[in-house]
């Protein structure tokens, strides 16, 4: 691993941190700031949508911008608000500063996904993708238990904590990472944001394949969001004890991200997304029925490890799309992910509350997953001569 392989990793590891660490804290939070639990999972999807909501400006701006500075430019604003998360004093002002830290680290992933083609050979681009997905990995299975630790001491110190370390990572960006001007002619410059998204929009495969995603990622963080709150409830864990139980799921994710490319060179790209897909579903309707801790742990180390090798074919898949707009794409899939972070938050707390145990929840990431595996399926993603022309007629419409 490079330097700029493990500097991305490292910011993916970080972002990765503050983005999960509310899901171990939402016991804790939910009775300081005295709210219910459906209501907790707002504090998730404000950050969501803060991030949903600006990657889509950001990804366009950044197509014809530096992206290295981009990205430095959003690690300051996601150091300030992070920094502010921990001075929260209620629920309404933890939201703001939350949402605030979303719209932050719009600007900063999108560009670690568009910079790994430029800076990466093509043999080695899903390997690297790989690297840097073990990051978000790395960070439930280290970084979420530490923050549990700290919080169980204060809640305030897991924040304080990712503030400083994004002020690190932001000198390194100013140093390591080499100026990344895009090749973007000056037609490109004069475009809107409208006009980039609807000459990517002029190809459907591009909207079938963010549509699916947003339905995975729906049911993904719906399940997700409510583990630590599942844990705690049905297994009487408390706040640090989450924390331990949660590195299964890091564990898990990072073999999966890490390994996961030698599964996917031997079965190929679409065998090993159909492999994926059906495993969690599977895995996710068993899930409920965990008679203890042990059985839960090993169900979840199962599921991330799955979801940690299939997230870079999703990625990989899109980044594919375009040449010459990789930016956007990567800000569309970024948003399409949190904004199903943001809707699962919201529908998962509501399932939690009102259904016993983990079933509601868990038997709607299913019908999310069916729903998403059925529209790649209509989009032709198993079929290599559709997708083969497919992917010709987008080429056809970038050389307009």
């Amino acid at each position: 691993m490079n330097n700029i392989t493990f500097l991305f990793f490292s910011i993916m590891f970080l972002i990765g941190t503050d983005t999960f660490l509310i899901s171990p804290l939402l016991p804790a939070l939910t009775k300081i700031y005295h709210i219910s639990a459906d209501v907790s999972g707002w504090m998730v999807s404000a950050y969501a949508l803060g991030y949903a909501t600006f990657a889509l400006i950001a990804g366009p701006i950044s197509d014809y911008l530096d992206r290295k500075k981009v990205m430095i430019f959003g690690m300051i604003g996601f150091a300030i608000s992070t920094f502010l998360c921990g001075l929260a004093p209620n629920f309404w002002t933890m939201m703001l500063f939350r949402l605030l830290a979303g719209i932050s680290a719009a600007f900063i992933t999108p560009q670690v996904w568009a910079s790994i083609p430029v800076l990466v050979a093509p043999k080695n681009i899903v390997k690297t993708m790989g690297y840097t997905t073990a990051g978000l990995s790395l960070s439930q299975m280290i970084g979420i238990p530490i923050g549990s630790y700290l919080a169980a001491m204060s809640w305030h110190a897991p924040f304080f904590a990712i503030a400083c370390c994004s002020v690190i990572l932001m000198i390194g960006l100013l140093f390591i990472l080499p100026s990344l001007p895009t090749s973007s002619n000056t037609t490109n410059k004069r475009r809107s944001i409208i006009d980039v998204y609807l000459r990517l929009f002029k190809t459907p495969t591009i909207t079938i394949y963010i549509i699916a995603y947003f339905i995975f990622q729906t049911g993904n963080f719906a399940a997700f969001s409510f583990i630590g709150s599942w844990l705690s409830s049905d297994f009487q864990l408390h706040i640090a004890e989450v924390g331990t139980a949660m590195i299964a799921l890091g564990l898990g994710n990072t073999f999966g991200s890490i390994f996961g490319n030698h599964l996917v060179k031997k079965l190929g790209v679409r065998k090993s997304l159909l492999f994926a897909f059906c495993s969690l579903i599977i895995l996710y309707t068993v899930l409920p029925f965990a008679l203890n801790l042990m059985i839960a742990e090993l169900l979840l180390f199962m599921i991330f490890l799955i979801g940690g090798f299939v997230f870079p074919i999703f990625i990989s898949t899109l980044q594919a799309l375009t040449t010459t707009a990789r930016g956007t794409v990567s800000a569309m899939a970024n948003a399409a992910m949190y904004g199903g972070t943001a809707l699962g938050g919201m529908i998962g707390g509501l399932l939690l509350n009102h259904f016993r145990g983990f079933f509601g929840v868990s038997f709607f990431t299913v019908v999310m997953y069916m729903f998403s595996l059925f529209i790649y399926i209509k989009g032709g993603i198993f079929k290599t001569e559709k997708r083969y022309h497919r992917l010709q007629e987008i080429q056809k419409v970038e050389r307009k």
